[in-house]
């Protein structure tokens, strides 16, 4: 029987063997190496995508609440009606073009019942909208039927895209119409356009069908990311919604890993592409990014490669050379110490350049936590200025607030000190605990303005309404002195719903504004009245009413509601807007007109509490 030492071996062998182990390790190392740059390319594209998805919403909603404002406008909710007057529509159609050059909308119009457009921003201007019918349009329908619309399509006259926001207005005579803001995204495109011609991301929102309905690239507008089945196509033909647009599918292909896509670009080669999307909040649209596998996965392979291949190589010469010697020994001794100091020069040089790949590899992540630190630094003075934006936002309607209970506290303090003075101890008392309690009133505003990121509660309460006006009037009661004050509450107090603190704010705000509308007047007269109205449409409701003898409201009162409108010298204009906010957050209306007595009138409606609710001792 032969031995397993008589078998003949092959000198290559070992050879054989380390290469493969050098092959294997090479390509171990790059594909883990690949990983993990994909992973950290991901991080940062989400961290992208996430930055464009707030600034896309944040144009959105620019224009979000722009049609809600114009469809309680009175002169726009009268073009609706039937026959207009002419003078009328010249003046809405200046409005409407000076709105849309101030809020950058690409136009407003409004539409009649029957869906021909009366009134428009472009009016006498080529293409003007005037004239023209939309009503198959499914943001008209909506409207109509809804409330509210919105859609994204082609323009039937101008021919460019844009996404349409529209509000049904309760016209005249049981008649409705709609107004409408179209809003484009040329400014946003352009910029997504020049990121990824410096070599950013690809950028696109698609609707729930998969259609691209804005990109980076150009010729991708109108596309889809899945095949458009062909009742899907002939609806959008008949909605004219994209024109004669292909809706073809993108040139995206996916790659063999699924994780990533292979973009076509014509003639050019297609390249590798990390594809990312997420919701818009309040929108059933998705954004869309195509990130590039560019050169830095690829030098992360390579280096990773060269460096495993290097020390497996390293390992297996290091092997051969030592079973070199060994087998050399037996020869020669003085061979086997020359080929033991040629072994280690060479180890010396590989090591060298294995240093030096180190180096390398070091110097590149000490870069990349410096631009990690950088984007965080950027990120904390980002949200610095957004919170500084809405602070400067909400001191001005602060101060208006803090004015009023500042002035009664004032009146107060004077009083309190010519009751003392008198000795009128008792009197001077009451006015130092009325004084604390418009100081427990300014903390309350103060409560709110730490609050002025989060949205309003929404809670709304049974509150007495005599009570609420009982308080208001013991804010003003420096000012009445003089004043024929006429007080109509009935007893019970109706229980209204809504929050009582701010509703003090609102009746406050009243009565000062028919104190300073009757000064200078001979017999100067404010009546506050509360009472019950009951079986309207909407169910039974309480009515508060504020009139004076004054000189009334300019324009009818067409504008009083405006933020920053004001008659007076040093007035913000903001009170009546932040008061008309309040009651219709507390399910109320709040409208002006004139008074029988000449002056102006200011009447709130709020629902009244149900009857299990509104108990005696309810906070007001």
């Amino acid at each position: 029987m032969i031995g397993w030492r008589a078998l003949p071996r092959s000198p290559a062998l070992p050879w054989l063997l380390g290469l493969a182990a050098v092959l294997a390790a090479s390509l171990f190392a790059g594909r883990t190496a690949e990983r993990a740059a994909l992973t950290d390319l991901r991080r940062s594209a989400n961290a992208t995508l996430a930055l464009h998805v707030a600034a896309f919403r944040t144009e959105m909603q620019k224009q979000g609440s722009l049609p809600l404002a114009l469809a309680s406008d009175p002169e726009i909710t009268a073009v609706v009606g039937p026959a207009p007057d002419p003078a009328l529509l010249a003046r809405v159609n200046d409005r409407l073009a000076e709105i849309a050059r101030a809020s950058g909308a690409a136009v407003i119009y409004v539409i009649r019942q029957d869906g021909t457009a009366v009134a428009a921003s472009n009016a006498g201007e080529p293409g003007s909208f005037v004239g023209a019918s939309y009503a198959f349009r499914p943001y008209f329908q909506q409207a109509q039927s809804e409330g509210a619309g919105r859609q994204f399509a082609l323009g039937t006259v101008s021919g460019r895209p844009g996404l349409y926001l529209s509000r049904r207005v309760a016209g005249p005579g049981g008649r409705t119409g709609v107004v409408v803001v179209k809003v484009e995204f040329d400014g946003i495109e352009a910029a997504w356009r020049e990121g990824s011609r410096k070599g950013g991301e690809t950028v696109m929102v698609t609707d729930p069908r998969g259609i691209v309905l804005m990109a980076s690239e150009p010729a991708w507008r109108f596309g889809a990311l899945r095949p458009v089945p062909d009742e899907e196509r002939r609806l959008i033909r008949e909605r004219l919604e994209f024109g004669d647009a292909a809706l073809e599918p993108l040139p995206l292909h996916p790659a063999a890993d699924g994780s990533l896509v292979r973009v076509g670009n014509g003639a050019e080669p297609a390249r590798l592409a990390l594809p990312l999307d997420a919701p818009i909040p309040g929108t059933t649209w998705r954004l869309h990014t195509l990130t590039r596998i560019g050169v830095a996965v690829g030098r992360e392979r390579v280096q990773a490669q060269v460096i495993a291949g290097l020390a497996v190589g390293l390992a297996a010469l290091g092997l051969a050379e030592i079973a070199g010697r060994r087998r050399r020994l037996r020869a020669s001794l003085a061979e086997a110490a020359a080929r033991r100091t040629e072994l280690e020069e060479r180890v010396r040089v590989r090591t060298q350049a294995l240093t030096e790949a180190n180096r390398q590899l070091k110097a590149e992540i000490a870069e990349r936590r410096l631009a990690e630190a950088e984007r965080q630094r950027l990120g904390r003075e980002l949200a610095h200025a957004g919170r500084l934006a809405a602070l400067g936002q909400f001191a001005a309607s602060m101060a208006h607030e803090i004015n009023q209970p500042l002035a009664a506290i004032r009146s107060y303090a004077d009083n309190a000190g010519i009751l003392i003075q008198r000795g009128r101890l008792p009197e001077a008392t009451e006015n130092l605990s009325a004084v604390g309690r418009l100081t427990e009133r300014i903390a309350g505003l103060t409560r709110q303005l730490k609050g002025f990121a989060r949205k309003a509660s929404g809670r709304r309460d049974p509150v007495a309404l005599a009570d609420v006006v009982r308080a208001s009037l013991e804010v003003v009661e420096g000012r009445l002195s003089g004043i024929d004050l006429a007080l109509a509450l009935p007893e019970p107090s109706p229980y209204v719903l809504g929050e009582g603190p701010r509703l003090e704010q609102v009746v406050v705000n009243l009565v000062q504004n028919a104190l300073d509308a009757v000064a200078g007047v001979n017999e100067p007269r404010i009546a506050v009245t509360v009472r019950v109205l009951g079986g309207s449409t909407v169910g039974e409701r309480a009515v508060l009413e504020v009139s004076d003898n004054g000189s009334g409201l300019p324009d009818g009162g067409a504008q009083v509601f405006d933020a920053f409108f004001t008659t007076k010298a040093s007035g913000l204009g903001l009170g009546l807007a932040i008061s008309r906010g309040i009651v219709e957050e507390c399910g109320g209306t709040l409208s002006a007109g004139a008074s029988p007595e000449g002056g102006a009138l200011f009447r709130v409606e709020l629902p009244l509490a149900p009857a299990a609710n509104a108990v005696p001792g309810a906070a007001a």
